[in-house]
């Protein structure tokens, strides 16, 4: 599939989707008041759409050009969903998997998330994951597709990057994204293909409807996609980061990957799909900190240097955008004290107890929104 001829002029667009554990304040188990929390949400004009599960909300962000204007948005939801949250005796946490607690979920009471459970069993049960969209705003859905044959081969740095799910049921996994090990059991997760054209792009789909694969349009779970809802293309591939700043990291360092794909004349190198599977595996065990695999070049590279090749390769995007110093800047942060993965393990290490890991993640839920 060949890129755009001409690139839009217009700056493009950012929106957030951050989905968010609901947890018992003393145990650190998840806690099943996600439609409470929503209905008191809803009290104070805020709409949380409820996830499959009922320890789980979601907060969206709206459309952004500037950065910091998303990082403000960001900074109010995590702080009002917080205090709908403690209103209703539960405490929210940006993790990706559940640090502590046993057994399976209930299902959030809806005909689709019903018709979800009855189709899929346990592992509609076991969903208590919780990750980050971000939506860039495209014109149509040939550019974004030719975007998502562009960042497949980044996916796994972005992966790294936000990996936030460490801990999982009191036990350190050994893995730094273990949402990701989790979510790859669902048949439409994953790597998306390299697709030729839309007609190749729906002709996959179909065949996964028609199967019974998926139920619905919106169960195409591909790490990146044409969102079903927005005119945007839709990057899924990370765990919830651990605070707003690496969230607002993310959003803008995808951006400028998007806006450089939509610059770039060349096509989207085409990574056979077990070489992407490869570079997920480490990127999902080591995290930014490792050595990761560039499944392009076939070479392991250290993960905050394949982030330092990153930046400069989309730096002539970041200046015009006017994102350099913000990005630059907040990596340095990031990397200095580490995203969640590290934050758990460290925590886990400092006090031997899985509530010092819950202390850590809730005060980085609202690091920088109080």
């Amino acid at each position: 599939m060949s890129g755009p001829a001409i690139r839009n002029a217009a700056v493009p667009t950012i929106g957030v989707e951050e989905e968010f554990l609901l947890t018992d304040p003393e145990t650190g188990a998840p806690a099943e008041k996600n439609t409470e929390v929503a209905r008191t949400a809803g009290d104070n004009g805020l709409d949380l759409p409820l996830e499959l599960t009922r320890c789980q909300v979601e907060a969206n962000t709206g459309i952004h050009s500037d950065p910091a204007q998303l990082l403000a948005e960001l900074r109010d939801l995590r702080r009002t969903v917080a205090s709908c949250a403690e209103k209703n005796g539960a405490r929210l946490l940006a993790v990706a998997a559940p640090p502590t607690g046993t057994g399976m979920a209930s299902i959030t009471e809806t005909p689709r998330h019903r018709r979800i459970a009855a189709d899929f069993g346990m592992l509609a049960r076991e969903q208590q994951l919780c990750g980050c969209h971000v939506h860039i705003g495209v014109p149509d859905r040939d550019t974004a597709l030719h975007v998502s044959n562009f960042l497949r081969p980044r996916l796994p740095l972005f992966l790294a990057l936000t990996a936030n799910s460490a801990i999982y049921r009191g036990v350190d996994t050994g893995y730094a994204s273990w949402r990701h090990i989790m979510w790859g059991r669902w048949p439409s997760a994953g790597p998306p293909p390299y697709f030729a054209s839309t007609t190749h792009y729906d002709a996959v789909v179909d065949m996964l409807l028609s199967t019974g694969v998926i139920l619905d349009r919106k169960m195409v779970y591909w790490d990146i996609r044409p969102s079903v809802t927005y005119p945007t293309v839709e990057i899924r591939v990370s765990d919830i980061p651990a605070t707003v700043q690496e969230t607002a990291l993310l959003a803008t360092l995808v951006r400028a990957t998007v806006t450089t794909a939509l610059a770039s004349p060349r096509p989207a190198p085409h990574i056979p799909e077990e070489f992407l599977r490869a570079a997920y595996w480490r990127a999902a065990h080591y995290g930014i900190t490792g050595a990761l695999v560039d499944p392009v070049s076939g070479r392991t590279i250290a993960g905050r240097n394949w982030l330092s090749e990153l930046i400069s390769d989309i730096r002539p995007a970041l200046e015009e955008l006017g994102d350099y110093r913000f990005v630059t800047e907040t990596t340095d942060e990031v990397l200095a004290y580490g995203n969640g993965a590290a934050r758990q393990r460290r925590a886990l290490r400092a006090s031997h107890d899985i509530g010092g890991v819950l202390t850590e993640l809730a005060e980085a839920t609202l690091h920088g929104c109080l």
